[in-house]
This record gives structure tokens, C-alpha cells and sequence, in this order.
């Protein structure tokens, strides 16, 4: 008799194959998994894991109507141009119910929507524990070991979330617009410390030489490094500067491989991913001895001050022992 969990498995590993003979039916349903969490996104987490490692990740952030989608687009049509293939998972961090841009996201990628070659998908928390912070790095190695080499995490905005999910990338593309405020405010969102690219995106328009000017001036006063982050110029609106962003991106692959700084980038990556899945964990955890009829007079106690929330917390944590 097949359990329920040996029922799961086979239903996720026949998603999986389906999905790496190209059906792109079975690869919706997997990011679709892989969005709610639960109990077949750790499953294939399981089946994946060990078959992940190959594709390179870029992260691509910067303040919304910087141009990043449009850029992007233009970017995979370069890549596209030379053979690769691509996978871009558009996040919506802010949105999970409205959409927020990822309807925009989807219209700016149009391009490439019946490339076989591009994979685009736009990902929001919808309730999961843990939310993006979990499921971003789950879906992009899900991808990798279905054989995607160039996987592309594209967010909306420059947040905690935002920067925690891109900076998490082996190569991080941070977008800014001229004009885009001063360099102080710029280290303050924590933009210096991730990026390995700069681009200064509709560079038609004033101010793109004292952008460029107070990034490099910001840079020369971090603390120097193997890799020089590249200030390149772009107008995504037509293609300008698209190719420069992409042999950059390719130059850093290729120096961090020679580094030896990518397989670092990508151990730190997997603790900190294990730091998540522990707090998530404890999070639902907690979620479960807060509930049901047993806290609620717990509650009830502590409101008439029979109790202090250190003793309440005790007795709780006593339950899971």
C-alpha cells in the first residue's frame, strides 16, 4: 500500500520530469508549489538539491520606474542572441493579492513570451511562512536543477526584502536613475554593499554624469576589494547599453569562478538559507501553541494579570517539550 508521502513524492518527481522534457504546464504548477510552501515545497527541495549548483543567479533591484524590467528585457534579448537560455522569476514582495507591477513586469518581458529559450514567471508571498526570503532561493534552485543555466530574480523595489533576496545572488545588478538621490542615502539603503554592477538606466535624460560621479565617489571610500563594481549607462526603452550589462554580468561570473569567491558566495548562501528555514519552523511553531482553546485561557489569564508573560511563555514552551 503506497503511503501518503511515498503518493507525494511521486507526484512531485513526475512534475520534475515532466518539466525537464520542457513542459511548461508542470513547471507552472512547481513555482506554484514552490509559492504556497507546505509540504510539496519541501519535497522538492529534497529531490532538487542535490542536482542544483550549475546555473548562475542574477539579482536585479533598484527603486521602482527605475527601468529594470524594460532593461532586463533588453538583456535577455542579448543573451538570447547568444545562445543562452533563461529563467526570470519577477518578485512582487509588496502585493501578493492586487499585483502590484507584476502585470507590468509581464506586459515589459512580452518579447520573450513564446521564446521556448525564456522562463518567466512572477512570484508574490501569498501567506507563505517565511514568505519570499524562502521561496525565492527554493524556486530559482528548483529551476537550476531542472537545467536552467542563467536564472534571473528580478525585484521591485530596494526594501530589506528586496535587498536580502537579491543580494543573496551571484551577481547583483543594482538600477538607479540620474538624479537618484545622494550617495549617503544610497549606502543607507544598503545598495553599496551588495552590488556588483551599477547601472544608471535612461541615461538619456540630465543628470547621468553625477550619478555615475557620486557612485564612484561612494565606492572609492568603501574598502577595496578583488572586483571593482563596473557604472555602466543604459536606455532600456532601446536596448542602449544592454550589451555592456550582459558581458559585464558574464566578466564577474567568470571572475568569481576564478576566485574561487563563487562557491563561497554560494556556502554563505546555504547558511543563511538554513538561519531561514529555522526561523520559519519556530515561527509555525509558535504559530501552533498560540492557537486553540488552551491559549485563549492562557490569554484570558494573562489579561486579568493571574500571570506575567514570562510564566505564559513558560508554560507554552513547556507544551512542545
Amino acid at each position: 500500500m503506497t503511503t501518503p508521502e511515498g503518493s507525494l513524492t511521486a507526484d512531485v518527481a513526475s512534475l520534475l520530469e515532466a518539466a525537464r522534457t520542457g513542459h511548461r504546464r508542470a513547471l507552472a504548477r512547481i513555482m506554484s508549489h514552490v509559492e504556497r510552501g507546505g509540504p510539496q515545497a519541501r519535497e522538492l527541495g529534497a529531490l532538487t538539491f542535490a542536482q542544483s549548483g550549475n546555473a548562475h543567479t542574477v539579482g536585479m533591484t533598484g527603486a521602482p520606474g527605475a527601468g529594470k524590467s524594460t532593461l532586463n528585457s533588453a538583456v535577455v534579448g542579448v543573451a538570447r542572441e547568444r545562445g543562452e537560455r533563461l529563467a526570470v522569476l519577477a518578485i512582487d514582495p509588496s502585493s501578493p493579492f492586487s499585483g502590484g507591477a507584476i502585470l507590468g513586469d509581464r506586459v515589459r518581458m512580452a518579447d520573450h513570451t513564446f521564446d521556448e529559450g525564456v522562463y518567466i514567471r512572477s512570484m508574490a508571498t501569498r501567506g507563505h511562512l517565511g514568505g519570499l526570503t524562502l521561496a525565492t532561493p527554493l524556486a530559482a534552485r528548483v529551476l537550476d536543477a531542472l537545467g536552467w543555466p542563467w536564472v534571473v530574480i528580478e525585484t521591485v523595489g530596494v526594501g530589506q526584502v528586496e535587498t536580502q533576496i537579491v543580494g543573496a545572488a551571484d551577481t547583483t545588478v543594482v538600477v538607479v536613475n540620474p538624479g537618484w538621490g545622494d550617495s549617503v542615502q544610497a549606502n543607507k539603503a544598503g545598495l553599496m554593499e551588495i552590488a556588483d554592477i551599477f547601472v544608471v538606466n535612461k541615461a538619456d535624460r540630465p543628470g547621468t554624469s553625477e550619478t555615475s560621479r557620486d557612485i564612484r565617489q561612494m565606492l572609492d571610500l568603501s574598502a577595496p576589494g578583488d572586483w571593482d563594481p563596473p557604472i555602466l549607462t543604459s536606455v532600456g526603452t532601446t536596448g542602449e547599453g544592454a550589451t555592456e550589462l550582459w558581458d559585464a554580468i558574464c566578466a564577474h561570473r567568470d571572475h568569481c569562478t576564478a576566485s574561487g569567491e563563487l562557491e563561497a558566495r554560494r556556502a554563505a548562501r546555504v547558511e543563511t538559507e538554513l538561519d531561514e528555514v529555522l526561523r520559519a519552523s519556530i515561527a509555525e511553531r509558535v504559530e501552533a501553541l498560540t492557537d486553540g482553546p488552551a491559549a485563549e485561557a492562557l490569554r484570558a489569564r494573562l489579561a486579568r494579570r493571574e500571570l506575567d508573560p514570562y510564566a505564559a511563555a513558560e508554560i507554552l514552551l513547556s507544551r512542545a517539550r
